[in-house]
């Protein structure tokens, strides 16, 4: 089974953020064996079609080749469950955001903190793979999200933006790391499961937006430009999940502001002054690239279903020969 398409963007900036190239891919998460997923495969053909679009979009706009750039960043979507081994091999097809599987261990692991983990926070799929007995687990080595992924065939750094680390497991805003008091009582329960893993050895390193998250590598630039000519040495930065991409494009990154996303799936986002008084199960808690604590209310369904309808029509419309 096939879902809607989504659209991955690479886009050329200068100085002043103002746009000057880009190029895209359209992929299509697939439904196999019961779960959303996308190929590796298709992420690395989504990754070099991306930028051979906009080498291409260069050349006929300003006639030169694109060789190097300064500053890198990627953002991909939220959540989800990449977990791999010490040889960085993918023990399980990548599961997304979209796989609303892991409702006992939601239940359980907001019982747990006092703090709401929805289901497709990736913490909440590794606790619920965990509950399932699935037999991969003794052999993770390191737990990323999808821009996670592509940050590390990049650059060859385990790390995430503290935005894209909080729809992984909570943040302790006073740090802006991985909350040290809800890692170490989920540790307890790992331990007492005898899986064998820990989760401070295989979670990404925490760091807030304008930190050093690496350097574009020899093989990360074969990777993107197979002809070779793109040059290491890019500075990268924390990559991001696509809602803190949003907050940043709309300006929607200081306390009482907010931004509403509209695709595949629909949320609003509200940067908040000072934390909530207590957990509410409508109400996701993460934060901006720089770590200001942010209210999210999501729901799982938008474009899908709008596209769906659409399509309909379009069907109608072309056995009457319309356009």
């Amino acid at each position: 089974m096939i879902a809607t398409s989504e659209i991955k963007v690479s886009v050329l900036i200068d100085e002043g953020c103002t746009p000057l190239a880009s190029g895209s891919y359209e992929w299509e998460n697939r439904l196999e064996n019961g779960y959303w997923t996308y190929s590796l495969d298709e992420v690395h053909t989504a990754l070099k079609s991306c930028f051979k679009a906009l080498k291409e979009n260069i050349k006929a706009t300003y006639g030169c080749d694109f060789t190097t750039t300064g500053a890198i960043g990627i953002s991909g979507m939220m959540h989800g469950y990449m977990a791999f081994n010490a040889q960085n091999e993918l023990l399980v097809p990548f599961r997304t955001w979209r796989n609303t599987i892991t409702e006992p261990a939601s239940e359980e692991l907001s019982e747990l903190f006092g703090f709401h983990i929805p289901q497709r926070w990736s913490i909440a799929h590794l606790w619920q793979a965990i509950l399932n007995d699935e037999e991969h687990i003794s052999k993770i080595r390191h737990l990323t999200t999808l821009a996670g992924y592509i940050h590390f065939l990049l650059s060859g750094k385990r790390v995430l933006g503290v935005g894209e680390a909080s729809g992984m497991f909570p943040i302790d805003l006073s740090t802006k790391k991985f909350d040290q008091k809800m890692l170490n009582l989920l540790q307890k329960n790992i331990v007492e499961k005898n899986v064998g893993i820990s989760l401070e050895n295989i979670l990404p390193d925490v760091l807030v937006a304008g930190e050093n998250a690496g350097l574009l590598t020899e093989q990360g630039a074969k990777l993107l430009d197979k002809s070779g000519r793109l040059t290491a040495g890019a500075l990268m930065c924390p990559p991001e999940g696509d809602a803190g991409t949003g907050m940043t494009a709309t300006n929607s990154i200081a306390p009482k502001t907010g931004n509403v996303s509209a695709g595949t799936s629909v949320f609003a986002m509200v940067v908040l002054e000072k934390a909530l008084t207590k957990a509410y199960s409508e109400i996701d808690l993460v934060t901006t690239p720089d770590g200001n604590l942010v209210a999210m209310v999501h729901c799982n369904n938008c474009t899908s279903d709008l596209n769906a309808w659409v399509n309909i029509f379009k069907e109608f419309a072309d056995l009457f020969n319309m356009d």
